[in-house]
């Protein structure tokens, strides 16, 4: 949510960020906040005019009763009661308008990035770096779900039995390695200086439209039936809720959080032999990396925290790149975000397996996290990062690491995760 006094010096550069995002039909909440930011300031004003013209009368009330004056003292409490109906009906309204010009501004997207490219979708992206030389094996890589369960690693059938599409059941020493990255990456997370934390993984409505948009929100979240609770879709919303309507103290700035989560996702709308298997599912875990800093320091942590899960990918011997997210592609609460994304050696391109992203200020003005210091109080910056998310990563993983005789090769930096276990060999 951007600031509503921005907005009222500039509109035409808030009209412009929109119109960058592709969202024209949003051109109007622009108007809509002005006119509704004025009604309720007239308000406020109006409001604050009785209070004070309530307290002098209540004072000269209490100096005519003293001087019998009774008549004009009656006089006075009779506008004081009038004044008081017109006060309350003031501050019902000035709440109503509050309400609406709360409900405007979180439509209205946050302002991107200078550095941020002009593009309607996805398809726009620019890529960045690229880490690792990307290689095409001289056999045949066969599809991931074939590859683990010839590891007897995977069971889609009784998943979709117990559970319906989109689930998965890993088993053996493929749950092993899942595992073995998770605790991998809590360690290298922590290594860089990040406390580790486990949230809860449910959180209420109020954290929900505090971290995301309504667009976001209804086509990610499952909705806990009957309870005003969401299963998360990554740590950063519990993460982030954690700190909703506090003040932090500016010397315990910046808060470097690494967290594991399961994750829960709709995925609405996932289709087509890529979507298969493991790549779009419902449920799944997650390393996350969240900061929480001071506005002249989310710009430096934003290239920090992408680089910690280019560092750890190629420390795992996975070719990646990164992929600067286009101005259409941006979720309304971001102001710069990047894909980090694996080589895939069977498709012969690359596929996403995390992102980060700088938020400014937007979602800590829609909880309410401040930081205080010698030069008063602020609005802090939020930032998120996937450090690793398999199963996913495994795709990645498996691909990479896949050999001529079906085995897969176990990099040094997991030996101590797997129990000295250096290779996986298929049983099919």
């Amino acid at each position: 949510m951007i600031d509503i006094n921005f907005l009222r010096s500039n509109p035409d550069a808030v009209r412009e960020n929109i119109r960058k995002k592709f969202q024209d039909k949003k051109l109007p909440l622009v108007d809509e906040a002005i006119a509704l930011d004025a009604k309720k300031r007239a308000l406020t004003s109006e409001g604050d005019s009785l209070r004070a013209a309530r307290n002098a009368l209540s004072k000269q009330i209490g100096v005519l009763m003293r001087e019998k004056r009774t008549e004009e003292a009656e006089a006075a409490k009779a506008q004081v009661a009038k004044d008081a109906d017109r006060l309350a009906r003031i501050e019902r309204e000035e709440a109503e308008v509050s309400e609406q010009l709360k409900k405007v501004m979180m439509s209205i997207p946050n302002i991107i990035s200078p550095e941020t490219p002009i593009g309607k979708d996805d398809s726009e992206n620019v890529e960045g770096q690229r880490f690792l030389e990307p290689r095409v094996p001289d056999f045949e890589i066969p599809y991931h779900l074939d590859i683990l369960e010839r590891l007897d690693g995977v069971d889609i059938d009784s998943a979709r039995r117990t559970s319906g599409q989109g689930f998965y059941y890993l088993t053996g020493d493929v749950a092993r390695l899942h595992s073995a990255v998770l605790a991998y990456a809590r360690d290298f997370m922590i290594g860089k200086g990040f406390t580790y934390c486990i949230p809860p993984f449910m959180i209420r409505s109020d954290v929900v439209s505090g971290v995301m948009s309504f667009e976001e929100m209804d086509g990610m979240m499952y909705k806990i039936e009957g309870e005003d609770l969401y299963l998360i879709g990554t740590s950063e919303h519990s993460m982030i809720g954690r700190f909703m309507g506090t003040t932090i103290d500016e010397s315990k700035l910046p808060l470097t959080l690494t967290s594991y989560s399961p994750c829960f996702r709709k995925e609405k709308g996932a289709h087509g032999i890529e979507e298969r298997g493991l790549y779009r599912i419902h449920q799944f875990e997650k390393q996350e990396m969240i900061v929480i800093c001071k506005p002249e320091d989310s710009c430096a942590w934003y290239e920090k925290m992408w680089h910690y899960t280019v560092e750890l990918f190629v420390s795992m011997g996975i070719p990646v790149r990164t992929l600067e997210c286009c101005s259409g592609d941006l979720a309304d609460l971001k102001y710069r975000s990047v894909d980090v994304e694996a080589w895939s050696p069977r498709q012969k391109k690359y596929f996403e397996v995390g992102s980060c992203s700088n938020l400014t200020d937007a979602q800590a003005r829609r909880l309410g996290i401040r930081y205080k210091g010698a030069n008063g109080s602020a609005y802090a910056h939020t930032l998120n990062n996937t450090v690793v998310a398999p199963p996913r990563m495994l795709i990645a993983f498996m691909e990479n690491h896949l050999r001529a005789d079906g085995s897969v090769e176990i990099p040094e930096v997991l030996w101590p995760y797997m129990g000295g276990t250096k290779e996986l060999r298929p049983n099919k």
